[in-house]
C-alpha cells in the first residue's frame, strides 16, 4: 500500500516556505532552493549574533579613542588611569558619554589624568 505525504509534507514546507519570506526570486517559493537558503541564513543569523558583539566593542573604542584624542590623550593611557583611579564605567556607557556629551567626557578625561 502507498501513503503518500500529504498533509505532513504540505505543513512541512509551508513552515519552511514562511522562514523563506522576503528572500528574493525562486528562493522564495521553491521548496528545494528555500530549504538550501534558509538553512544558510541560520547559519548566518547563528554566526552573525556572535559577531555582533565585537562590531559594537570596536566601535566603542574607536569613539572613545576619538574623544581622548580630542582631549589630548591616548585611548590606552585613558585606560589604565580609569583603573588607577577606581572609575568603574564600561566601554558602552564611555563611548555613549563621549559621543552625546563631551563636555562631561573631558571632565573624565581630566579627572583621569590627575589621577595618573
Amino acid at each position: 500500500m502507498r501513503v503518500k505525504g500529504g498533509y505532513k509534507t504540505r505543513r512541512r514546507h509551508k513552515r519552511l516556505l514562511k522562514l523563506a519570506e522576503g528572500f528574493r526570486g525562486r528562493r522564495r517559493n521553491c521548496f528545494r532552493l528555500a530549504k538550501l537558503a534558509v538553512q544558510k541564513s541560520l547559519v548566518y543569523a547563528y554566526r552573525d549574533r556572535r559577531t555582533r558583539k565585537r562590531d559594537f566593542r570596536s566601535l566603542w573604542i574607536v569613539r572613545i579613542n576619538a574623544g581622548t584624542r580630542a582631549c589630548g590623550m591616548s585611548y590606552g593611557r585613558f585606560m589604565q588611569g580609569l583603573r588607577k583611579a577606581g572609575i568603574e564605567l564600561d566601554r558602552r556607557v564611555l563611548a555613549d558619554i563621549a559621543l552625546r556629551d563631551p563636555g562631561t567626557f573631558s571632565g573624565i578625561v581630566e579627572r583621569v589624568r590627575a589621577e595618573a
